[in-house]
């Protein structure tokens, strides 16, 4: 990798340079280069482990969801309700998540959220066993969730749009985003063991403490100074975002481009989000009598090489001068119409909306999730209403393959990668060669 987090350790740049070009202008010496060298590789892993346990603490309501119907008596409909609650709350801190990621740092937004969502994971048993109405309980616990995982997104790409170079966005986003098909993986399989052999309870017990240890461990090594790494105002040091008006903003959102990400964005996650939530159903209706490892794991594993070949592509094509708005078509046409559906999204659609308002990159994006998790509520609860009204899961892949191909034109037509946003003031960034 080359010319990833920025840094107040080497000498100002402008945003648009790469650091191999920086060799006149900018002086490291050999010993702080040996030190900051690691870095970004560390944040690269950290984020990447932290949305994989993000993962695993969604996903494993949708794991235990047969079981825990079984075992409390819910239709279709109910578990539909319980599942998609998530997102409601998943909806209300999108933009707020993105907003404070902007003006204090989404390494602070990340790190507080982690703990509060992994301790909620962990409590979920209990919530569910002390409450005479376990239907109730589980779905203001997933909606709590929600609210709590909501800040997690706008807040990567907040520090993206801050601390990364353009030229490296699409490998960073597509590593780290690759966390929630690798999170999906391993829920899908430890999980799937662990509900067998010990109850649905240890699934939840494991993913939220495992959480709660990634937020402390990135509490006490990485942010509180300890060895050569980054502090928090080091890293909060990319830029201070200009604070567009209300006018600004509804001048933003009328912006072709701006509009056709959030709609090519609010049909990717809202087909993940329904996978996400009734793939494992589906398989135990469709093969009762299979290892739920087995399809739990199987359709994530194939997502997680995508992901990265599709963000070392967007990167490549980017260095070899094609526009990034054409990588971005590239990317979601793949991932929209080819088998591997959804495993390119986020070296596209991700990556464009920092490519269009990188000064408020955080906000924007949160706006986009908030569409994006408004149509997965009305998408998971919709799925398990067809199931039950029609007995078969087609309807539900008809309704996918709909609107993915609504979303795909969409963003054919109207995408660009210019900036749209109304602040064009230079934000001074600070590169390390890696």
């Amino acid at each position: 990798m080359s010319n990833f987090f920025c840094t107040a350790l080497t000498s100002p740049c402008s945003g648009g340079q790469e650091a191999s070009r920086d060799t006149h202008t900018h002086t490291l010496t050999y010993t702080s280069t040996l030190h900051l060298l690691p870095v970004a590789r560390v944040w690269t892993v950290v984020l990447l482990l932290g949305t994989c346990l993000l993962y695993c603490a969604r996903v494993a309501m949708p794991i235990c969801a047969v079981s825990m119907a079984e075992q409390f008596g819910w239709t279709k409909r109910e578990s539909g309700m319980v599942l998609g609650s998530f997102f409601w709350g998943y909806c209300f801190t999108q933009v707020f998540g993105g907003y404070v990621s902007d003006r204090v740092g989404g390494e602070k937004v990340l790190l507080l959220s982690a703990a509060a969502w992994g301790s909620m994971t962990a409590f979920t048993p209990i919530l569910a066993h002390f409450c005479s109405q376990p239907i109730l309980s589980m779905t203001l616990a997933r909606f709590l969730m929600g609210l709590l995982q909501g800040v997690h997104y706008p807040s990567l790409a907040s520090l993206c749009s801050q601390k990364v170079v353009e030229s490296e966005r699409g490998f960073l986003m597509s590593t780290v985003g690759s966390g929630s098909y690798l999170g999906t993986l391993v829920i899908g399989g430890a999980g799937s063991l662990m509900l067998d052999l010990y109850g649905w309870q240890s699934v939840f017990y494991v993913s939220g403490l495992l959480s709660v240890l990634w937020a402390y461990c990135m509490w006490k090594y990485l942010l509180k100074g300890e060895g050569p790494i980054i502090t928090l105002e080091s890293l909060g040091s990319g830029g201070v975002p200009s604070k567009l008006s209300k006018r600004h903003w509804l001048r933003l959102l009328k912006q072709p481009a701006v509009c056709a990400v959030i709609v090519t964005h609010l049909c990717t996650a809202s087909t993940f989000f329904t996978l996400l939530s009734w793939l494992p159903t589906f398989f135990k209706d469709t093969f009762p009598d299979a290892k739920g490892w087995v399809f739990n794991v199987i359709p994530w594993l194939v997502a997680i090489p995508s992901s990265l070949f599709s963000g070392c592509l967007s990167d490549h094509l980017i260095s070899q001068g094609r526009r990034p708005q054409k990588n971005g078509s590239l990317s979601l046409s793949l991932s929209l119409s080819l088998s591997l559906s959804l495993f390119f999204f986020h070296s596209g659609v991700s990556v464009n909306v920092q490519d269009l308002a990188p000064s408020c990159a955080g906000a924007l994006f949160g706006v986009m999730n908030t569409c994006g998790a408004f149509s997965g509520v009305l998408m998971v609860y919709f799925s398990g209403y067809l199931i039950e009204a029609t007995g078969s899961w087609a309807s539900v892949f008809a309704l996918i393959t709909t609107v993915n191909l609504l979303g795909l034109c969409t963003f054919l037509a109207f995408a660009e990668a210019r900036r749209v946003d109304i602040d064009t003031s230079k934000v001074r960034h600070h590169n390390i060669h890696i």
